[in-house]
């Protein structure tokens, strides 16, 4: 795994999901680790209202100039210490659409000689990402407005609590043939806890087990 973890995805895809528990597994193994929530455009599921619980594993958070306090279109100065220290993981949770996408073309300098993954979280249960041609339209866009390059795909489809192994198989149907189409590696698929080992069982591709931690707010203490 590269030091520099890029998380980008179509809204609802679960890349906020999915970086907060990566970033929780890095420092679990043992990394000094900072999460970094740049998704200035989309105030739902933020990265940052899981602080409480990164910050208690030992995991360093950086939000905007207003600390979350405020959903505004600034960046915390901060960020740049992911580029600058070569002793820590970064994992940067970027805009869910090609508009959002644009915070990262703002470090293109700082990224440029980087060792960075630039990760697509496909969920192949969004109408705008459901079929190989929309998810590799959506790819594009996102590559296009942050002039970076996708390293990887990452396969977290799902329902919320009505998620179920089809659905997963499903998805890593779509990403399979993405990965077909665009050379890309299929880096995980990023299934819950649940799910993990029969996945594993089923599925070429590593598994990344996965916590839920987003959730709505009727769903706290229903669903934990």
């Amino acid at each position: 795994m590269r030091r520099i973890q890029i998380v980008t995805g179509h809204y609802g895809s679960g890349k906020t999901e999915y970086a907060v528990n990566l970033a929780l597994s890095l420092a679990a193994a043992g990394h000094n680790t900072t999460l970094a929530d740049l998704d200035i455009v989309n105030p739902y599921f933020r990265s940052y209202e899981q602080t409480a619980r990164l910050e208690a594993a030992g995991v360093k958070v950086i939000v905007t100039s207003c600390g979350g306090a405020a959903d505004i279109p600034a960046l915390n100065p901060a960020v740049l210490s992911i580029f600058q220290n070569d002793n820590q993981s970064g994992v940067l949770d970027i805009g869910g659409d090609p508009i959002g996408a644009r915070v990262l073309a703002r470090f293109a300098p700082q990224l440029a000689g980087q060792d960075f993954d630039l990760l697509y979280v496909l969920n192949a249960n969004r109408p705008e990402t459901n079929d190989p041609d929309k998810a590799l339209a959506y790819l594009q866009g996102i590559e296009r407005e942050c002039k970076q390059k996708a390293t990887g795909i990452v396969n977290n489809t799902h329902l919320c609590r009505e998620t179920t192994l089809d659905q997963v198989l499903k998805g890593a149907r779509l990403a399979q043939s993405l990965a077909q189409r665009t050379g890309l590696p299929i880096v995980a698929h990023a299934v819950e806890r649940r799910f993990a080992a029969q996945a594993a069982d089923l599925l070429p591709e590593a598994i990344f087990p996965m916590d839920i931690y987003m959730k709505k707010p009727w769903e706290i203490g229903i669903c934990d």
